[in-house]
Formats: C-alpha cells, structure tokens, sequence
C-alpha cells in the first residue's frame, strides 16, 4: 500500500510518530460515528471496552481490531460471529489504506486519513530490566515499560511465545514501588486444575487428600510485591470467577477455611493469546478479561525487531562463551539475519547455545545449518563453507518456490521439475512447511 512505508516515522529520535486517521461509521446503525486511531491497537464491537463501540446487534462484542504496525494498519478479525469484509470480501486479517471500507455485520466502517499526526514515545535508554534492545520497537516497549512501572496498576502483557512477555513482567516489579517485596509466579498452563486453585490460593491442614498440612497460596506468598500470573489465558473457566472475586475484594480463602485472608499485591498477566478473542468464544469471561486489562502492553515478536537479532545473539554469545569480549562469528551473525524466528528471543537463546557447542566441537556446518543465509566469506574452512552456502541455497530456493506454488507441494515440485517425494524431504529438512 502506498502509505505504510510513512505510517510509522521517527521523527527526532524520541518520538515515533503515526499517520493520523480516523475510523467513520458510513453505514449501519451508528452512521456518523467515529474514533481517531491514537494508539498501536484500536478495537471495534459491541462490549464496553472497545475503542469504538457500536450497537448494531450484528457486530460482536469483540469485532475486531487495527493495529499500527510498520508496514501499515492491519485489520483482524477476532473470530467474529459474522466476520469482517474488506471491499466485500471476507478476511481474516489484512492490510487497509486510507479508504478502504470494513464491513461487520450490517455497520460499514471507512479508514480516512487524518491530517493530525499522532506522538508515541520512544525510550533513550538500551535496555529496561533484563530486556534488551536499540531497535524502534524495543524502545517503545521500553517506554511504555517505564511509564507504568512507578504504578500499582493491574498490567496484561501479550505477545507470542518466546517473545519476552516473562522478562517484561520481571523488570516491572524491579522497576516499580514494590521492588522490595516477593515477586512469585505461577504458570496457568502448566498445572492440572485442582492444583492451580490450591497453588492460587492455598489450602488449609486435612482440606482434600494429600493436604497433610497448611500451605500459603501465591496470593499469600506475593503480599507486599508482585504476583505474575503467566499463561493466563489458560485459566480454566471454573477458577475464573474465583480469581475475579480476589482481584475485585483483594482477599483470598484458602481451599476449607472458613475466614477470607486480606492480600496487598500488585497482579502482572501475560497471554500468549488474544484474549479477546476467547471472550468471544465463551472461553473467558469478559468481566475478568476487563479486570485484568487496566493497562494493555504488547510485547513486539522478534521478526518486528530485526535490528537488535545482533545485539542480543552477540549478548547471548558471549555469555556462552563466557568472554564479555568475544565477537560473534559474522557467518552466524549473516545466518541469524536470515531466520524468520517464529520462536522469537527464546528460539534465539536456542540456536547461540547450539552453535556455541557446535563450534567448540569444530563442527562449523553443523552451527550454520537450518538457521538461513549464509555469508560465502564466513571464516571457516572451505568445505565447511561450501556446505553452508549449499544449505543457504536449498533454503532460500525452497522458500521462493514454495511462495509462488502457494505451498502445494504437488505444484512446486512440477516448477522446480523434482521428485514429489525428494522435495517433500527438504522441504522437512528446512522446516519450512505449514506452522
């Protein structure tokens, strides 16, 4: 589209500034409606919290969002009854422009641009906690980061796997009031129901079998600091409402007393799921989705943040290496350049350990493969290079292939004219088939 190179600027080395825009009902029961696009996400429904909220009995609680990214305004449908339309075709997510039209049931939104620019601000500083990072979006994480650590505000950190969300949450709490206090975490997704409620919010002697003493929940554990509750998207719907009445009364009772426990503590949530998506599909309730989201911060996958994969794999090199002043390899730094990383930081942290080892053990190819391109300069022997840049090649030909077959398989091997089922092999070889 021709202006998403000029949606996000930076401007003076402090500010990111977004295009100005405005979303306009044009048809529907909210005809003349409209909201001014003033942050990186604007929702659109029927609940109480979306940025623009409608009444057309149509539109779903949670319709769908617009989220300001680098390449322009992308428009998702969060799973909606009746689904969203651009120019009358049925989308899931896009990319729109200044005039383009959005259908949701019977109301018809218009993008148009707004000649008032929008100023988002950008920390000067390299890193916030353990998170680090010089890129645009890292800084704007590190900014909204700083605004509400001094707080006591109820934070939802979102982000795909890998990404940071645990980090970010850990450098809240060093950075904020309760520095000094207990910061505990409990995994959502990670214990069977009957446990969690008991890890929650703990259980007294004699309570259930196997309860052959009192035990403090993480409530109990946290009071005075910070309890992050991780995954929470996870959270089976019975412990919703339970967790709902602590956050809203800040008083917990343990499984089989009788008399509630008062807590003082500040609650971190991270998800790796759109919440507002499940809230639509029944899976969380909304009132608690709205108790939790009193500020919305997301965490920027890696793809979104390229320009810091060298300072963090070098960072991450050197604390496997265990020289603060070794340099990372330039074939690796070329290989890391390359890789998509859907498994983002974590994913990286990864691939440096698996190379480190690998070059200890001088097994140089075996470091550079499966991570992208190759530079042919790379400072290795020459069959070890050779390899590499053969593997560079297979995967930057297998991908280019399998983009103009739309990945049918059965399509690009007739282009490359191969064999169905050797290309089937490096195609798993490469891991580069559906995710």
């Amino acid at each position: 589209m021709g202006d998403a190179t000029r949606l996000l600027e930076v401007t003076d080395g402090k500010t990111l500034t977004m295009a100005g825009a405005r979303l306009v009902v044009v048809r529907g029961p909210d005809a003349g409606a409209s909201v001014r696009l003033e942050s990186e996400e604007t929702t659109v429904g029927t609940g109480a919290g979306a940025t623009l909220v409608l009444t057309d009995a149509t539109v779903s609680r949670h319709h769908v969002s617009l989220q300001a990214l680098a390449d322009g305004w992308l428009v998702t449908d969060l799973d909606s009854t009746n689904g969203t339309r651009l120019d009358g075709r049925r989308i899931r997510a896009a990319y729109v422009a200044p005039g383009d039209k959005i259908q949701l049931g019977a109301t018809t939104l218009r993008l148009e641009a707004d000649k008032r620019a929008v100023d988002l601000a950008l920390s000067e500083r390299g890193s916030f906690g353990r998170l680090i990072g010089k890129s645009i979006a890292a800084r704007r994480l590190f900014a909204l980061l700083e605004r509400v650590a001094p707080e006591t505000a109820t934070v939802l950190l979102s982000g795909e796997t890998g990404s940071g969300k645990d980090l970010a949450a850990e450098a809240l709490h060093e950075a904020g009031p309760r520095a000094a206090g207990p910061f505990v975490v409990v995994d959502c997704g990670a214990l069977v129901d009957n446990l969690l409620e008991s890890e929650l919010f703990g259980h007294e002697k004699g309570a259930f079998t196997g309860a052959v003493s009192a035990r403090a929940g993480a409530f109990e554990q946290a009071d005075g600091g910070t309890l992050f509750l991780d995954e929470i998207g996870e959270l089976p719907r019975d412990l919703q409402p339970k967790l709902l009445r602590v956050l809203e009364r800040r008083e917990i009772r343990r499984i089989g007393a009788i008399e509630p426990r008062a807590v003082d503590v500040r609650i971190l949530a991270a998800t790796n799921r759109d919440l507002k998506v499940a809230v639509n599909q029944g899976l969380f309730r909304e009132d608690l989705f709205h108790r939790i989201n009193v500020v919305s911060i997301r965490v920027p996958p890696l793809r979104e943040r390229m320009d810091d994969v060298p300072l963090l794999a070098e960072h991450l090199w050197r604390e496997q290496t265990g020289d603060p002043h070794e340099v990372l390899p330039d074939a690796l730094r070329s290989a890391f350049l390359a890789y998509h990383w859907p498994g983002n930081v974590r994913e990286l942290r990864n691939k440096v350990e698996r190379a480190a080892m690998l070059v200890r053990a001088g097994r140089y190819t075996d470091a550079l493969s499966g991570i992208g391109e190759v530079r042919l300069d790379a400072p290795f022997p020459f069959r070890e290079a050779k390899a590499a840049a053969i593997e560079s090649f297979e995967r930057t030909y297998l991908k280019a292939l399998l983009e103009r077959a739309r990945g049918n398989i059965s399509e690009a091997a007739r282009i490359a004219a191969m064999d169905r089922v050797h290309l089937t092999r490096l195609v798993q070889k490469h891991q580069l088939g559906k995710r």
